[in-house]
């Protein structure tokens, strides 16, 4: 491909609705950065941008959200990230789109993982949308908004100002929705035809999303990627009194309103010193959704909103997720049948082994013994147990299951984060794909799957397509999930039991593996 690229007064300009953008064209697409889509002070509602009267250059990265602490380069080869200036001024997009013109496309909206505390809109390479616009012909918008504290921090006992800062962030997503409904036409897009999409924390905000009354007509469609969290972010009931009163006694502070101006490193250092107390003692220490007006709350607690019972939604997850990010001491190419087989009696005790291997094997045929200790439960179950709930609302949510293991360090279970790649169409931009036991028709078939059924989902609501077998939507009792691997196929309840089952036995010494991984762990 021969590379091309344009910037001038005449190319990549485009009216909103508070003043024109420029950008610049490359490679087919016109592509525009940091385009500011509303403002805030600290734990308050988002407002309006202000008009601008010149040209607003768009070809600049804009501010992502400050993070509690800064992260470690870790994992880089299996996570490939980028970091970028924060600042609290991040309420900021980005747009891939073929043309400025009326073709009037479909536009999908990448919300970004790192739970509701960490992450930006380009925080991993695979991100980038222009393969995705340009292959799909689609219009594609990443979105920066406020995260940990600034975003999600319950400040409602202290007066209207502050009536809905448990769920900042998610007012800035929906005010990110808002202007696309606005000015999306103007690049290209159909503002009627919105898909929201996202992986880990990004695919729990379009559950949110869902559950949060002011984004109803915002979008239509959604693609949870190993977003359906569950037990990982457990919901606190009380409000952030306490939270707010233990921070103002570390800052010294003798009014609430000191922490709207206190340094954001000041702050985060002290809320970091006084979470864990407050979380052993069961209080709300924020950073994610909360429930109110605003926000219903997980579902799998107080039901779906009727409203949003009409949605198309692909739910999904990969075979390892965190699991496969622990370091195995062993060498499963080298190990026999019974080898492995010790080692599950061993990590999972006789009984578990016995009980869980028939299972393991009926479900995974082509796969070893020993993966049974790579196989995740932790997004797994909760993501059944929503899909079965969800399906019995209509006939428009579908399953699947990304297995393709990667050749890296001799052959890995896919981990989380490791699909995202292949949905963008981004395989090439990684390295992990290309390693030594790589087989690189297969790699390309997979990213083909992935990318066709996102965008045909996008275009219709329905992912069928001709890459993939006949792929039905789930009925209550009947998951019918698309298995992504060498053999992609369309199986039903096959896991249930085994999922149950390995939640039970493996719960106590996945708590162990999770707790190192915390800390650590790429998102």
């Amino acid at each position: 491909m021969q590379h091309t690229f344009r910037r001038d007064t005449a190319t990549a300009t485009v009216p909103t609705d508070c003043g024109l953008v420029r950008g610049y064209a490359h490679d087919g697409l016109l592509i525009f950065k940091g385009i500011p889509y509303a403002r805030a002070r600290r734990f308050r509602a988002p407002e309006p941008v202000e008009p601008w009267k010149d040209v607003l250059d768009a070809g600049s990265y804009g501010f992502v959200c400050p993070l509690l602490q800064n992260e470690r380069p870790n994992g880089e080869l299996r996570v490939p990230h980028r970091y970028w200036p924060m600042d609290e001024d991040c309420m900021n997009l980005n747009v891939w789109t073929p043309a400025a013109d009326e073709k009037m496309r479909p536009v999908l909206v990448w919300l970004h993982g790192g739970g509701f505390e960490a992450g930006s809109s380009i925080e991993q390479v695979a991100y980038d949308g222009a393969n995705l616009s340009r292959l799909g012909d689609v219009v594609v918008v990443s979105v920066n908004h406020r995260l940990n504290l600034l975003g999600y921090f319950d400040l409602s006992d202290f007066g209207a100002a502050y009536a809905n800062a448990a769920n900042a962030g998610g007012d800035d997503i929906i005010a990110a929705l808002g202007w696309i409904h606005r000015n999306i036409a103007t690049f290209g897009g159909d503002p009627n035809n919105v898909t929201v999409f996202g992986q880990s924390g990004g695919g729990a905000k379009v559950t949110t999303l869902l559950q949060s009354p002011a984004a109803d007509g915002l979008y239509a469609k959604g693609v949870v990627m190993s977003g359906v969290i569950g037990p990982l972010l457990p919901e606190a009931q009380d409000s952030g009194l306490a939270l707010a009163e233990a921070l103002m006694t570390e800052l010294k502070l003798d009014d609430v309103r000191g922490l709207e101006t206190v340094d954001y490193r000041l702050l985060a250092k002290a809320y970091l010193r006084v979470k864990p107390r407050l979380q052993q003692a069961g209080h709300y220490v924020g950073c994610q959704p909360h429930p109110n007006a605003s926000y219903r709350g997980d579902p799998a607690v107080f039901g779906f909103r009727q409203e949003t019972a009409h949605i198309p939604l692909l739910v999904g997850s990969v075979f390892g997720e965190f699991s496969s990010f622990t370091p195995a001491p062993y060498d499963r190419a080298a190990m026999s049948t019974a080898q492995q087989e010790a080692v599950l009696r061993d990590v999972l005790g006789a009984d578990g082994a016995a009980q869980l291997l028939p299972l393991f094997r009926a479900a995974y045929p082509q796969r070893q013994p020993i993966d049974l200790l790579r196989l995740d439960y932790t997004f797994r179950a909760p993501e059944i147990a929503y899909i079965a709930q969800r399906s019995s609302l209509n006939h428009c949510t579908w399953s699947y299951l990304f297995n393709m293991d990667q050749p890296i360090d001799g052959g890995c279970t896919p981990w989380h984060c490791c699909d995202i790649p292949y949905v963008f169409h981004n395989i090439d931009l990684v390295e992990y794909p290309h390693g030594p036991q790589a087989d690189p028709a297969l790699s390309k078939r997979i990213e083909a799957q992935c990318f066709e059924s996102l965008i045909t989902f996008a275009r219709t609501g329905n992912p069928a397509n001709g890459q993939i077998p006949a792929w039905p939507a789930c009925q209550p009792g009947a998951e019918h999930t698309l298995v992504l691997d060498a053999e992609t196929r369309v199986l039903t309840n096959y896991d249930h039991n085994l999922i149950d089952l390995h939640a039970r036995v493996m719960g106590p010494v996945m708590e162990r593996m999770m707790e190192q991984l915390r800390e650590t762990a790429q998102h």
